[in-house]
């Protein structure tokens, strides 16, 4: 009996464990087949979705820059030309073959098999995605590779348009180029949607407005597996939108002027409407071709021109800083009649040196001016004048104060991605610096524009400019309008903006004009700036810089005089140092007034000068100097 009940009790027990086991694996499957209903019924819209997306091969279309017009907006000067990009999708190719394709695709491109190799490393080889192995292919490479597509598995093409800079020469500092996206670049833009293979402005306006240049992309999608593998023939395609047009404030007929009127001379030119910043021409000498940097060799081209003599990369009129010399006699003159520090028809002695401490400074004229007021102080341009001025009647704070007045030690705030802020020294400073007090001669110095003052062409065309236009300075600008490239209707137009407004007095103003025009008329320039067109008035000025065989030249002036401020233009020429002394800056200056007021070429505009001026422009070598 107790065999039997013990026998019952196992059976029991044992059916239980049966139970509890089925009801777990019943469990299970109406777990899983819940799972599968919601995956296939409620939540399968957002999976199928997701699944169409994962199986989407995209490739993105590239989208045309927008062109760059100068002022006239007829021409453009810079465009799109159409060329072709080579792509290898290395998992189409056979096993086996991948080295005796990309060998012969290499002799089509005219590249090295490492080339390729290098973009397309081992881990990539059995990728289905498109690898860029050659960019800038004319029409005739993709035909004969088109003719022997059988034996290219995996090679395709596209079109990717190349960058056409159909002005070139002086331009290529304002135009600026564009290259491929670094490394470096791309962990700054990313977030501003900038992808791995986007071609960027690097310098000039192609950078400044490169969001506006850019335009959108298009993409092209096809069904693929999970590999990669293209499934569907019928792509679904979204157009790439064109970048904006830019058009310029440069006149193109100008800036030639321009050029040639500064030569092949180290040193820079610029061409300002005082009553409202446009910028009509900027050159700085050398300059560059932009088209070497749609070379595969690019890189080089950029190493070659960075290490040459006098950099043409380096835009001068911006970005280099100079001593402003005599033209800084133009804010003394302002600064004396301001402060009533002293009588400007009060005469000042030059004997041709003035003894102070252990120095003795001589003017440029030995034997001496003899009596001057300002306006002959400023016409000879008497270092003596000035150096008694400043450092008896206005002192370093005041002549630092105006000096920023006028916009000296501070960025322009120009529409270009780099510039120069100059330097307006301070008796702090000094202190600070060098740890030396300032004394009278940094102030005798600072007077006549030399020592520490540092400032670029464009600083010295907006000191003209804010006498031209009695106080007020206007944010100097190259981008004059945005446009649809479809339309050509005008989405933006840039307005005028004012960088600063003095508050002296209208009258000296005038009487610094005035000073001005008699410095063209009776002064040092009147001989090289003699011009029957147009009343010019202006400033010379020379930099010692290291000896007294080695000076840059500088010309600074505005015309027609008395005319309206909206009618008249301010030119500012800068000859570096390096260049065979011939004192080029103020016939330069000549040159370009008598071409833009005359509606001349250069050679027109020379043939027109008086025939004594004529004479010495032609006398004049056109060479480089010590620039190569």
């Amino acid at each position: 009996m107790a065999k039997f009940f013990e026998s019952e009790n196992g059976s029991v027990e044992q059916s239980a464990k049966v139970l509890i086991f089925g009801f777990i694996i019943c469990l299970i499957f109406a777990v899983y087949i819940l799972r599968l209903f919601s995956l296939q019924v409620i939540e399968g819209a957002v999976y199928r979705k997701q699944s169409q997306t994962i199986s989407s091969q995209v490739k993105t279309i590239d989208a045309q820059r927008g062109e760059i017009f100068d002022r006239n907006a007829s021409m453009p000067m810079v465009i799109n030309t159409d060329s072709f990009a080579v792509d290898l999708i290395p998992a189409e190719i056979p096993s086996g073959h991948y080295d005796s394709v990309t060998s012969r695709l290499a002799s089509f491109l005219g590249i090295s098999k490492n080339e390729i190799d290098r973009k397309v490393p081992a881990y990539l080889r059995r990728s289905y995605t498109a690898v860029e192995v050659r960019s800038n292919i004319p029409f005739s490479v993709i035909s004969n590779i088109a003719e022997n597509i059988t034996d290219l598995p995996g090679v395709s093409w596209r079109s990717k348009p190349v960058r056409n800079y159909v002005e070139t020469g002086s331009i290529s500092h304002v135009v600026g180029y564009v290259g491929d996206i670094t490394k470096e670049e791309i962990k700054v833009m990313y977030n501003k949607g900038y992808k791995a293979n986007a071609i960027i402005g690097k310098t000039g306006i192609e950078k400044q407005y490169d969001s506006l240049l850019q335009g959108v992309q298009g993409r092209e999608s096809r069904t693929v597996d999970v590999r990669g593998h293209v499934l569907s023939d019928a792509p679904i395609v979204e157009p790439p939108q064109m970048g904006k047009n830019l058009v310029l404030t440069i006149d193109m007929r100008i800036q030639e002027l321009v050029e040639k009127a500064l030569g092949e001379r180290v040193g820079a030119a610029v061409v300002l409407r005082p009553s409202d910043g446009e910028v009509l021409a900027m050159v700085s000498y050398p300059f560059y071709d932009q088209n070497l940097f749609n070379d595969d060799n690019a890189a080089a081209q950029y190493n070659k021109l960075a290490t040459s003599p006098n950099n043409p990369l380096l835009n001068r009129v911006v970005n280099a800083a100079y001593p402003p010399a005599s033209t800084f006699k133009i804010i003394m003159s302002t600064a004396m009649l301001a402060e009533k520090a002293f009588s400007s028809a009060k005469d000042i002695e030059c004997s041709g040196r003035v003894d102070y401490g252990n120095r003795i400074f001589h003017c440029h004229q030995k034997w001496g001016h003899g009596k001057l007021d300002m306006k002959e102080a400023l016409a000879q341009s008497c270092d003596v004048y000035y150096w008694i001025v400043g450092r008896d009647y206005l002192g370093v704070d005041k002549i630092s104060s105006y000096a920023r007045e006028f916009g000296f030690g501070e960025s322009l705030d120009i529409d270009l991605p780099a510039q120069q802020s100059g330097f307006v020294p301070t008796a702090p400073w000094k202190e600070r610096r060098f740890h030396q007090k300032w004394l009278g001669g940094d102030t005798m110095n600072m007077s006549i524009g030399q020592g520490y003052t540092l400032v670029t062409p464009l600083h010295i065309a907006n000191m003209v400019a804010m006498v031209a236009n009695q106080g007020k300075i206007y944010r100097p600008h190259l981008l004059k309008e945005v446009r649809d490239p479809a339309t050509n209707e005008v989405i933006e137009s840039v307005k005028p903006q004012i960088l600063h407004e003095s508050n002296i007095d209208e009258s000296v103003w005038r009487e610094v004009q005035n000073a001005m025009r008699y410095t063209i008329t009776d002064g040092t320039p009147a001989f090289p700036l003699n011009n029957k067109v147009v009343q010019i008035a202006g400033k010379t000025g020379t930099a010692e810089v290291g000896s007294l065989d080695h000076w840059h030249s500088w010309m600074a002036c505005y015309a027609p005089f008395n005319a309206p401020v909206e009618e008249q233009v301010v030119v500012v020429v800068l000859v570096e140092a390096v260049n065979e002394w011939e004192w080029w800056a103020p016939y330069a200056t000549n040159i370009i007034f008598q071409g833009i007021f005359a509606n001349q070429t250069y050679d027109e505009a020379v043939n027109s000068l008086p025939a004594n001026v004529r004479d010495v422009i032609r006398s004049r070598k056109h060479t480089r100097g010590r620039a190569e």
